[in-house]
């Protein structure tokens, strides 16, 4: 989530987390701080992409590290109760995030999307889940014609943004596993 949007606030599930991404270049943290308020009152953790000091001055629950960020400015950062979350579309990927120290990474896109000309599938999202040691989140091209489809994957749950914001878009995930998103 970039900005402050109520539609995602309506969610009742606690096993919910919110990872704010603002690669608009907005310098302004209000929407941030406005997000972080209401996830604290929802308990629903929170995430901070890329921003190690912001995610902390937000209280956030850990940080999340995209795909095309390759560094390792985060594998020396020691906080017990802070989570690092990240991103990948490949095997390379993978063992990058895992290098970076990520405790769960979103594999994507699982179904097509309009952005990308590939995708995972069913069977290639499988295969990577069972080849790695780390937690696995289904992103990507999810809907509501295939959300029935994510049974079939080998996952600890999935990540989605026009599916949580639309306000015909499901109010609860019912396809969570593991309480990844619930405080230890």
């Amino acid at each position: 989530m970039d900005k402050y949007n109520e539609e995602v606030f309506k969610n009742y599930n606690k096993k919910v987390g919110i990872i704010y991404r603002n690669y608009s270049g907005n310098k302004t943290k209000n929407d941030l701080f406005k997000i972080a308020h209401e996830c604290k009152k929802r308990r629903y953790q929170l995430f901070v992409s890329n921003d190690i000091k912001l995610a902390l001055k937000a209280k956030a629950n850990g940080i999340y590290i995209p795909a095309y960020n390759k560094t390792k400015n985060f594998i020396n950062f020691e906080k017990k109760t802070f989570k690092i979350l990240g991103s990948a579309h490949s095997q390379k990927e993978v063992q990058k995030k895992i290098s970076q120290k990520c405790e769960a990474i979103f594999l994507s896109p699982i179904f097509p999307v309009i952005k990308s000309k590939k995708h995972l599938g069913i069977h290639k999202f499988n295969a990577l889940s069972r080849n790695n040691k780390v937690r696995m989140f289904a992103l990507g091209g999810i809907n509501e014609s295939n959300f029935l489809k994510l049974k079939l994957i080998k996952t600890s749950g999935f990540g989605g943004i026009s599916l949580f914001k639309k306000k015909t878009g499901l109010k609860r995930p019912v396809f969570l596993k593991n309480n990844f998103f619930l405080p230890n």
